[in-house]
């Protein structure tokens, strides 16, 4: 079947197209239908069927015949350990860890969060939470007491499942106090926390509320899986909100499972028993929806990397784990490939590797600069697709459907989109915009299946947030616009579109313009307070670390370079260099921090930010500019 036929198969009937899908889960009691649009604009998939997540994904493939295959490969650089771990022995391990749960005292519908470093532990925690109902919520590992005291005063959890340390190249942050730290600030307190001692910083333990993983598993019976609605919450996953409070996106079971594993063949182009690698970190979505849940419903061998695409050792470890475990499909950020093409740009390290069994690299998480993917393209020779969703919606939305049929490549386009998403592309009154205008990106409803319904006990805000703005649509929060063709291009944040002397103009088109010169590896383009034209667009660069040029040369070709390509009415006239971009960890470049800075406007630390000190070298890169301006 070719995508057009797909895509209108669902278009045209989209509840036979979901039931069809839901045939590839294993249920308790199927849904009687797909759709419940009965509390319309709440949309819920899928309802009234029974159905659990971690049988799905560990039980079914034992079951099946699958208990030997690898279902988590583990990977650590920074340990300098590897492991493989069988269906069968995931089964075990997720069972006692349930068992362990169920002993004491949690049930379905209670919340965990699970604060843990990048290991296999993470993934069973998350199952066992599954297993028995347990509504879990992944806080990335290391993040601020305060930022994780939010999380606990909202999910209101009965336990708190973590690491004691997580460990980046040339240290260890040490989770233990930070927890500590977090439930002293948190009106909610955990029953109990349960805590994976790591050899690099054992944690010391608070009697009668810590116990130690291993002892709190002895004796325990294994747990079996419990029978949840469709609509039973999965997990909660927090995202960033403007004002501060943490925004809890709530995933139902059942479209969960159903469209997870519909996209790893269809999108990602895998077949159960093959390896998917997906380089990110549990507590983003990628993490729940392509390391841990996605390939195990699917029957795939996961990948669990701890490590950096860079000085872990070298920008070979890439390559290194694609030739070791035959990966089939790769998924990552494109900022790990301007890490490595920054490091090196000739490709050195890839030659010394044989990554044949690599079908395809998916990039997604911020945009996809042309330069970047035809840089991974001349050097890996196969397919480089980019591909955009939202922590909201789960899986991609846009898309290049490379397991039903490749369409062509229109760099800075993500593609076309998939089936349960019909876009269009607004203007401020929610009038439709013709082609090749830039406008709010919006998503029909109902979202289809996989996608949120709300956030954790905040009804309210969701629809603010999502539904208000454009009544019958979905509000995405980015900008961009459609070709004539049915391509969509992701331009900016909405936030990040900028007024120019009343020219509405994208930094997301100023950026792959500076991404194309020869010497840049990576950039970052922000629209700064300007007196006279409104706003002004400004320019950071990094330049490849063979680049032996004079930075004032660079920033004068640039600024002719953005003339030429975009014309005299982008006013691109400031530009600096810098070593590095103030960025999250999961590698998304904080522009409106670094805004906030320029226009001397007060900004809160983000949690997410990967290296506080770099705000200091981007003041002191604004200050060669003039910023913040003097009023």
């Amino acid at each position: 079947m070719t995508y057009a036929d797909v895509y209108n198969g669902w278009k045209n009937d989209p509840e036979a197209f979901w039931m069809e899908a839901a045939e590839a889960v294993d249920w308790i009691k199927k849904p009687s239908r797909a759709l419940f649009a009965e509390d319309a604009p709440i949309y819920e998939w899928f309802k009234d069927g029974v159905v659990n997540a971690c049988y799905n994904a560990v039980d079914r493939h034992v079951e099946n015949g699958r208990g030997e295959q690898a279902a988590i490969i583990y990977d650590s650089p920074v340990t300098d350990t590897k492991e493989t771990i069988s269906f069968t022995d995931l089964q075990s391990r997720v069972s006692l860890l349930a068992g362990g749960l169920v002993a004491k005292g949690v049930v379905a519908g209670d919340r965990v969060i699970i604060y843990m470093s990048m290991t296999p532990d993470a993934l069973v925690a998350m199952l066992a939470c599954s297993r028995i109902g347990a509504v879990h919520s992944v806080v990335f590992g290391g993040f601020a007491a305060n930022e994780l005291a939010t999380r606990i005063e909202d999910a209101t959890p009965k336990a708190i499942i973590a690491s004691s340390c997580g460990i980046e190249p040339g240290r260890i942050v040490e989770y233990k106090p930070l927890l500590d730290d977090a439930i002293e600030l948190s009106a909610h307190k955990p029953e109990f926390c349960v805590v994976k001692q790591r050899e690099q910083a054992r944690a010391s333990m608070i009697e009668g509320r810590d116990y130690d993983w291993d002892a709190f598993q002895e004796g325990v019976s294994a747990a079996d899986c419990v029978p949840l609605a469709g609509d039973h919450p999965a997990y909660i996953l927090y995202t960033s909100g403007t004002t501060g409070q943490p925004k809890g996106v709530v995933r139902p079971t059942a479209g969960h499972i159903v469209a997870l594993n519909w996209t790893m063949k269809n999108v990602y182009g895998v077949n159960p028993g093959e390896v998917f690698w997906a380089a990110s970190d549990v507590g983003w979505v990628v993490g729940h929806s392509y390391i841990c849940f996605g390939p195990l419903f699917h029957g795939n061998t996961t990948v669990v990397f701890e490590g950096k695409p860079v000085g872990t050792p070298d920008a070979g470890t890439f390559w290194r784990v694609m030739e070791e475990y035959k990966v089939t499909s790769f998924f990552t950020a494109p900022t790990a490939f301007r890490a490595i093409k920054r490091v090196d740009s000739k490709g050195e390290f890839l030659k010394k590797y044989d990554i044949s069994s690599v079908r395809a690299l998916f990039l997604a998480g911020e945009r996809a600069d042309p330069d970047t993917i035809v840089w991974a393209q001349d050097h890996m020779k196969i397919p480089v697709i980019d591909h955009w969703w939202q922590t909201e919606l789960g899986y991609p939305a846009i898309a290049n459907p490379f397991g039903i049929e490749l369409q062509d490549v229109k760099l800075g386009s993500p593609a076309l989109p998939m089936p349960g998403y019909e876009m269009a592309i607004l203007d401020d009154d929610g009038k439709p915009l013709p082609a090749g205008e830039l406008g709010a990106i919006v998503a029909k409803l109902p979202l289809p299946p996989g996608t949120f319904n709300t956030l954790w006990n905040a009804e309210d805000r969701f629809r603010k947030s999502y539904l208000d703005a454009f009544p019958g649509y979905y509000e995405t929060g980015d900008a961009g616009y459609i070709d004539d063709d049915g391509y969509l291009y992701i331009m900016a944040r909405t936030d990040d579109v900028i007024n120019v002397a009343g020219h509405r103009l994208s930094t997301g088109g100023m950026e792959e313009v500076l991404a194309s010169h020869p010497d840049v590896a990576e950039c970052a383009v922000i629209g700064v307070s300007d007196q006279l034209k409104g706003q002004l667009p400004m320019g950071f660069v990094c330049l490849n670390a063979d680049a032996d040029r004079d930075a004032a040369d660079v920033c004068k070709e640039c600024v002719k370079l953005v003339r030429e390509k975009i014309g005299p009415v982008a006013a691109f006239k400031l530009v600096t260099v810098v070593d590095r971009l103030p960025k999250t960890r999961s590698g998304k470049i904080l522009r409106g921090t670094m805004v906030s800075i320029a226009d001397a406007k007060p900004y809160k630390m983000p949690a997410t930010i990967d290296d506080p000190a770099i705000l200091d070298e981007i003041k002191v890169a604004l200050g060669t500019l003039g910023y913040p301006a003097k009023t």
